[in-house]
């Protein structure tokens, strides 16, 4: 049977885990005993402006939150400063289009540069220049502690860079949101007026025709009324009531209300109402009882009063 091996808990410390080297890969900070007291003292001061630097960066990249171009303009005056001879240190930031340079700016042939990284594509890069040749040291003149601040400012531009152009297409988007809702609001005040218009001119209609027929028509009927035979008088009666119809309050409240009424239906729902039986219905329109019934019928079910034990005359009467 094969040997099984017991897993070590998470976040244990491995037995063979050395601290010396752990801290060695993440900061080039020499121990005591590893080196003279002056070379110690010598590391400290150089890792004191790499420290120095790395929170420069972080409070220009807040102050300066929204301008990647007035940040890399105070960046690139602070890099010379984190350098191991800064008074004779400059700097160039270049990113997409723009280049930014620092005091007294020069190029020479001293140089340690880093591609700056936005998505994992270059758009740029960030140089240091010696104006004077200095004692060879890990990479040229410049220090290997120097190689890693400079990845790490190169990194950090990037990243800034991202956050910087996402803040400005989020404000952007806010903004395109804002002038799209404002334009809505317009959009929506004006139709409501422009229906407040509809139903005013739709009232003033109404009005018009109403008094039309009371003071125009309506006389001339009553006059033809005592002219016309009696056997014909009830013609003149289904032409008033149907004029009447055309003017009434409850007619338009129906229609608004229930759209699938039809015109004869509205028509004898006007005539239950006023308290017609189905018989009178049936005379005045010339049609049979049982149309009738079936027209209360079809009513009954478009209103969806089917199965109420409701009167429909008392129902008809309550929506006036």
């Amino acid at each position: 049977m094969a040997e099984t091996r017991s897993k070590r808990p998470q976040g244990e410390v491995p037995s063979d885990f050395n601290p010396r080297d752990y801290l060695a890969n993440l900061w080039r900070i020499p121990f005591i005993e590893d080196t003279e007291p002056e070379k110690i003292d010598i590391a400290l001061r150089e890792r004191i402006k790499e420290l120095n630097c790395l929170y420069g960066i972080a409070r220009l990249a807040e102050r300066h939150h929204d301008s990647m171009d007035d940040f890399l303009k105070a960046l690139v005056e602070l890099l010379p400063l984190s350098w191991q001879y800064p008074e004779i240190t400059c700097a160039r930031i270049v990113l997409e289009d723009r280049t930014y340079r620092s005091r007294d700016f020069k190029m020479t042939k001293w140089r340690q540069t880093s591609p700056v990284l936005v998505h994992n594509l270059p758009v740029g890069d960030v140089t240091i220049f010696y104006l004077e040749e200095r004692p060879a040291a890990d990479e040229g003149p410049f220090l290997k502690e120097e190689r890693v601040l400079l990845d790490e400012l190169a990194m950090r531009i990037g990243a800034i860079a991202v956050r910087i152009a996402a803040e400005k297409e989020l404000q952007e988007i806010n903004k395109q949101l804002s002038l799209e809702r404002l334009a809505l609001q317009e959009a929506n005040a004006a139709l409501r007026t422009v229906l407040a218009k509809i139903e005013d001119e739709k009232k003033q209609v109404y009005r018009d025709m109403q008094i039309n027929v009371e003071k125009v028509i309506m006389p001339i009927l009553h006059a033809l009324s005592v002219e016309v035979p009696k056997g014909q008088r009830k013609y003149l009666e289904i032409l008033r009531n149907s004029l009447e119809e055309m003017t009434s309050p409850f007619i338009s409240k129906v229609v608004n209300h229930y759209h699938s009424l039809s015109p004869t239906e509205i028509s004898v729902c006007n005539m239950i109402r006023n308290g017609m039986r189905t018989k009178d219905i049936a005379h005045l329109r010339g049609v049979s009882a049982a149309t009738v019934n079936r027209h209360r019928e079809n009513i009954r079910k478009k209103l969806k009063i089917t199965n109420d034990q409701v009167n429909l005359a008392t129902y008809l009467q309550s929506l006036t």
